[in-house]
């Protein structure tokens, strides 16, 4: 009709995406698939003891940030830890004691070194916000303010110690720091991975170009989920979500469902992850 405003200049609508529903697609469109779409989800195998103990330390690093300043003590860390302690996923009651104490030292020593000063803007923060064809979100595990900026921290306790090359290809750090400059106002850059089992701190400070780069990245990605998603809802989609087969399938959760995946690798045991 003449005079009508035409549709071509609106943008489609945004994509929601956080790093983890980002990093399935990429690692695994099928797992993509049962993870988030599948109904009723498929059953999942156990806890493994690699995931217990990453999430004790992160409750007992959140509960200590949380106490007053004056509280913030390696022992009180100590007693978090213990506080916070599973055991869900460990061979037997020795490894899972064992562990325990292995998290209280890495605990203890990791707060003793940043010191009584250190002082979180924020702790455990889901921060979201739009940019480009996306809405980047996610919970960031600590959000520190020093020298009048933002810095993303991210806690590590698996194997492999963090390398600054880990923290400069970390998609997550970079849509955190997206994200956290528009929820929190603050200018953002500087990334950090803190393995806590060896003290390493792997860090890299992004540019507007390199955040840029990791952003376009989460588009293309985003933009092939969705339509992948969009096309099961149709009831036509099973074909858009291939396996992608190879060693991780050792430690998928929903390696009972994926005959792909059984054959290309040997179930990892429940504890096989834990750093020695």
């Amino acid at each position: 009709m003449q005079g009508q405003l035409g549709l071509e200049g609106i943008p489609g609508k945004l994509v929601r995406v956080t790093p983890a529903k980002l990093a399935n697609w990429d690692g695994c469109p099928r797992k993509f698939r049962m993870t988030y779409l599948d109904r009723p989800t498929p059953s999942r195998s156990g806890a493994r003891a690699n995931a217990t103990l990453g999430a004790v330390v992160h409750n007992a690093l959140k509960a200590f940030f949380e106490l007053p300043v004056a509280q913030r003590t390696p022992e009180k860390a100590v007693l978090l830890v213990r506080q916070c302690w599973k055991s869900d996923g460990f061979a037997d009651f020795e490894q899972a004691d064992e562990y325990r104490g292995r998290a209280q030292r890495w605990v203890a020593d990791y707060v003793e070194r940043l010191g009584p000063d250190a002082d979180p803007v924020a702790v455990e923060r889901w921060v979201s916000a739009p940019t480009g064809t996306i809405i980047a979100e996610g919970r960031v595990d600590r959000i520190d303010r020093r020298n009048g900026a933002l810095v993303i921290v991210d806690y590590k306790t698996g194997r492999r110690a963090a390398t600054d090359e880990d923290a400069r290809n970390s998609r997550a750090l970079a849509l955190y720091a997206v994200a956290a400059r528009k929820t929190l106002r603050g200018k953002t850059g500087r990334v950090e991975l803190h393995h806590l089992p060896t003290g390493r701190v792997g860090v890299w400070e992004h540019t507007q170009a390199s955040l840029d780069e990791h952003v376009r990245a989460a588009e293309r990605s985003a933009a092939e989920l969705q339509a992948a998603s969009d096309t099961f809802d149709e009831g036509d989609g099973r074909s858009a979500f291939p396996p992608k087969p190879g060693a991780q399938c050792a430690w998928c959760e929903f390696r009972a469902h994926c005959p792909e995946g059984q054959q290309a690798a040997e179930a990892a045991a429940p504890w096989a992850g834990l750093a020695e």
